[in-house]
Parts: structure tokens; C-alpha cells; sequence
């Protein structure tokens, strides 16, 4: 098995090789001219030559690489984060160049993280002005006309104040889907866990948005007839609101005459999957890594219009996550969407 050096011995012995045969030539050199030659102490001084040369080298290396090596150490120890400071100063070339090659790829990946949440954040303040200042100016630009003299008739009174009261409503809305999903997303939302049926929990959620399938013409239903209940484990407040989002998004960007289904499936045993299929729009492939972002629009011009705070999407993943499931989404442009995602199935939905 061969040995490896140390470079910093490698280049001490290396070093010395080329210094005792000088010195022992001048040496023997000396002696010679002085009648004195003999092999023996021209033997012993070229041994002494290479064991001081090898000594006097190896420690003024070792000392010198340590002294910058300890510099770079002490340099790096100035960014508190990292663990490379704490490590034992090596004067191994090879062992330092793997430390600090790992150190600037952590850094690396400590940059581009940052990066990415930087503009995360542009984004995300950019996106929250954008939907608060919306409601906020309708509501100043209705007072203002109202102070103006406006509130003097009646009826246009009612109908300014009317509408101040949506735009109220709709900044209610949004400051209460914010508040949600901040405590989702920290883990300080506490999930009510009960087992209910989520047969009948869609029904529900069919019948309170029957109206709003209505005016755009789209169907709700489900894939086929469930006669026997299915029962799961979750909050049942959290989960209507998961199936309420979903299907409202459904209609929102269903096409007229449109169809959104709803199947539950049996996945395995002793988990179901909750599928949310429409024919409408459809989301194109490059957009579906962000869909459920805050806020993030797939389509900045016409989405607005239709209303929302923009967050249902990643409150739904939130709420999801937070019941440790799965949440998976498949879409192709004019074809439509499917949204799935898991749940806890009971004992009761087995028997």
C-alpha cells in the first residue's frame, strides 16, 4: 500500500535532495584539496546535510503556509453563518482546497437563495400594493365624490356607499386571506381534526356556489353516483375551503356551458384523493411551478377582473400541507384542468 506525503514533506525532502549533494560536493571538495578526502565523514555530513536541510525546510514550511493558511481562516471567521471557522486550522493543501471548496459552493447556494427570496419579495409587496390599492382608491374615489356634494341625492348616496362597502368587503377579504396563510405557513394555524363525509361536504360546497356556476353557464357535478358515504380525518372548515377555492377557480376560468367534476378515489389504504377536473382554459406548462405562489397570476391582464385575493391557490396548498398530504395539479391549455389532492380516510369509510 503506498504512502502519501504530505505535500509540504514532499517538497522538504525534494528540497533537501537537491541541497546535500551541493554542500556534500563542496564538502568533500574542501577535504580533498586539504589531503584530507575520506568517504566515511563525506558519508556522515551528507547524511547530518539532508537531515538539517529536511528539518530547517519542513518546519519553516509548515510554518509559513500555516501562518497565511491561519490568515484565510481568520478572514473567513468573519462571516458569523459559517462552520468553516470553527474547524482546526489544516495546513493540508489538499484537505484545505476540498473545505474551501465546499465553503463557496454553501455560500453559492446561500447567494442564489437569497436572490431568488429577494425577488420573492419584490414580487410579493408588489402584488400586495397592486391588490390593496385597487379597493382602496374606489372606496377614496366614492367618498371623495360623495363629500363633493354627491350624498345630497339619495339614490346615487345608496349606490356610492353601496359599492364602498364592496371595496371594503374586498380588502376584508384580502387582509383575512393573508392573515391565513401567514399563520400557515409559520405553523401557528391549529388544525380542528374530526371525521366527516366528504361526499356530503362537496354537495355542500356544490349547493353554495350553484348561483355563481349559474350566471357562467357551468355545470358542477360528480363523476358518478355516490351512494355510501366516504369518511376522512381533517378539519372540515379547512378542507371546504380547499373544495370551495378550487371549484370557484373552476368556474372563474371555465369556458360558458363548461363542466367541472369532482371524483373521490380510493389511493391506497387508508388514504383517498380528491379530484377537481374542468374543461376550461387550461394553465400553459411554464406556469404551473409558480401556481401557487401568493398572489402569481397566470394571466396579469384578464385575472383581475374576475376578482379574488389572489391567494386561494396557496392557501389550498397550505391547508394541504398543513394535514401532512399532497396536493398535484395537471393542466393543458383548452383542454382544462385537474387539481387532486390526498386525505386521511377513517375506519367508518372501510367497514
Amino acid at each position: 500500500m503506498a504512502v502519501q506525503l504530505r505535500k509540504s514533506f514532499t517538497f522538504a525532502i525534494k528540497s533537501s535532495l537537491l541541497i546535500t549533494p551541493v554542500l556534500t560536493l563542496l564538502f568533500g571538495g574542501i577535504l580533498y584539496y586539504s589531503n584530507q578526502f575520506s568517504w566515511l565523514p563525506t558519508i556522515l555530513f551528507a547524511l547530518l546535510c539532508f537531515v538539517v536541510c529536511f528539518s530547517i525546510i519542513q518546519i519553516r514550511v509548515e510554518r509559513f503556509i500555516y501562518r497565511r493558511i491561519k490568515k484565510i481562516y481568520d478572514d473567513v471567521s468573519l462571516l458569523e453563518s459559517t462552520t468553516f471557522s470553527s474547524k482546526p486550522v489544516t495546513t493540508s493543501m489538499k484537505t484545505l482546497t476540498q473545505e474551501i471548496e465546499k465553503f463557496a459552493q454553501d455560500k453559492k447556494i446561500e447567494i442564489d437563495t437569497l436572490k431568488i427570496r429577494e425577488e420573492y419579495r419584490k414580487d410579493f409587496l408588489g402584488n400586495v400594493s397592486h391588490e390593496l390599492k385597487t379597493p382602496l382608491f374606489t372606496v377614496q374615489g366614492y367618498i371623495l365624490t360623495l363629500l363633493d356634494g354627491a350624498m345630497n341625492d339619495k339614490k346615487i348616496r345608496e349606490k356610492y356607499l353601496t359599492r364602498a362597502n364592496k371595496g371594503v368587503e374586498r380588502l376584508i377579504y384580502i387582509v383575512k386571506d393573508l392573515d391565513l396563510i401567514t399563520k400557515l405557513e409559520v405553523g401557528d394555524l391549529k388544525l380542528e381534526r374530526e371525521d366527516f363525509d366528504i361526499i356530503e361536504l362537496i354537495q355542500n360546497v356544490f349547493d353554495l356556489l350553484e348561483m355563481k356556476a349559474a350566471q357562467k353557464e357551468i355545470t358542477l357535478t360528480f363523476d358518478m353516483e355516490y351512494t355510501q358515504p366516504i369518511f376522512v380525518n381533517a378539519d372540515k372548515e379547512k378542507i371546504q375551503q380547499v373544495v370551495s377555492n378550487l371549484l370557484v377557480n373552476s368556474i372563474k376560468y371555465g369556458h360558458p356551458n363548461g363542466t367541472t367534476e369532482v371524483s373521490v378515489e380510493n389511493l391506497i389504504k387508508n388514504k383517498v384523493i380528491i379530484r377537481v377536473t374542468d374543461n376550461g382554459e387550461g394553465i400553459p406548462k411554464q406556469h404551473i411551478p409558480r401556481l401557487f405562489e401568493r398572489f402569481y397570476r397566470v394571466d396579469q391582464s384578464g385575472s383581475r377582473a374576475e376578482g379574488g385575493s389572489g391567494l386561494g391557490l396557496s392557501i389550498v396548498k397550505h391547508i394541504i400541507e398543513a394535514h401532512d398530504e399532497k396536493i398535484y395539479v395537471e393542466s393543458e391549455v383548452e383542454v382544462g384542468s385537474e387539481f387532486s389532492f390526498t386525505l386521511e380516510k377513517t375506519l367508518k369509510s372501510s367497514e
